[in-house]
């Protein structure tokens, strides 16, 4: 089997760039309306649809590409956008460095509470004022990346910075505290770079808790209030996302994959991956 194909934000001349911008139907035509094939990115994404009509998968959960609605994904997720038809839209990448150069910090983009790294990552519906005002600052954004200004990078991320407020405005989220929820970003940014290094060995909140100093269950409360899931589903759903990149992209056996992702046993792996998706290593290897 093939390895998932990562792009990279680079632009004609394969030099590296911390942003881009693009419509989404120019990208159809570019593609002379070709599927592209599952793929993943090194940057962030912000899929604004204004009209569409398909299905976008991202780290293999199904969602409906249609009207109204805008997508959030982190760097390292695999998706893949099946059209119907041609989409109308907008396309924004931008990459962590682009983040840094516009003293964005990084707790920002957790805070906002948009971009979710592993799991189920459903799109924001938006009514017709909403998509009006996000698809403004989307035609500002890429009229002033399209001029020669000298602040040109940083008016684009003092745009970008009011269209994910304004996004994060429409989200549900209940108020916080600020100072517990400055508090609360720094142990989620600190257990999801703890997660990152060590899904595969770690498969217990408690190993987690005990780095940060904190209890398993102060660390499941805390990071379910920011971003609606336990640590521990947090954790699980990484294993699971990883499992399943392996079994739908590699050709290693399931018991190879069950060694690899920490577990003793192949049978504690099936179990472990059946309890989470309702289906064993070999039948979800069979429908992907």
């Amino acid at each position: 089997m093939a390895s998932i194909k990562t792009y990279k934000l680079t632009d004609e001349t394969e030099k590296q760039i911390v942003f881009d911008i693009k419509k989404m139907e120019d990208i159809y035509d570019k593609a002379g309306g070709k599927i592209d094939t599952p793929h993943r990115h090194d940057f962030y994404i912000i899929l604004l649809v204004s009209k569409a009509k398909g299905i976008h998968i991202i780290d293999f959960n199904e969602f409906l590409l249609e009207d109204c609605q805008v997508f959030f994904l982190s760097p390292g997720q695999v998706h893949q956008i099946l059209e119907e038809q041609k989409s109308y839209g907008w396309v924004i990448t931008f990459s962590r460095q682009f983040l840094i150069k516009n003293n964005i910090d990084y707790r920002f983009i957790e805070d906002i509470n948009l971009f979710q790294d592993y799991g189920y990552t459903p799109p924001l519906s938006l009514n017709e004022t909403q998509l009006e005002k996000l698809n403004t600052y989307s035609v500002q954004i890429f009229e002033t990346y399209h001029i020669d200004s000298k602040f040109k990078l940083e008016a684009i991320g003092a745009l970008l910075k009011l269209l994910l407020i304004y996004s994060n405005n429409i989200c549900d989220i209940s108020r916080k505290d600020p100072q517990q929820l400055h508090a609360g970003s720094t142990i989620l940014k600190e257990y999801k770079n703890l997660v990152e290094e060590h899904f595969s060995d770690w498969h217990k909140v408690h190993q987690y808790a005990e780095t940060l100093h904190v209890t398993p269950d102060h660390l499941n409360r805390t990071i379910k209030s920011l971003i609606g899931k336990t640590a521990k589903e947090y954790l699980q759903s990484r294993i699971i996302v990883a499992a399943k990149r392996l079994l739908s992209f590699s050709g290693k056996t399931t018991k190879e994959i069950g060694y690899e992702l920490g577990f003793s046993e192949p049978a504690n792996f099936s179990n472990f991956f059946k309890k989470c998706t309702s289906f064993s290593p070999s039948q979800f290897r069979q429908q992907h």
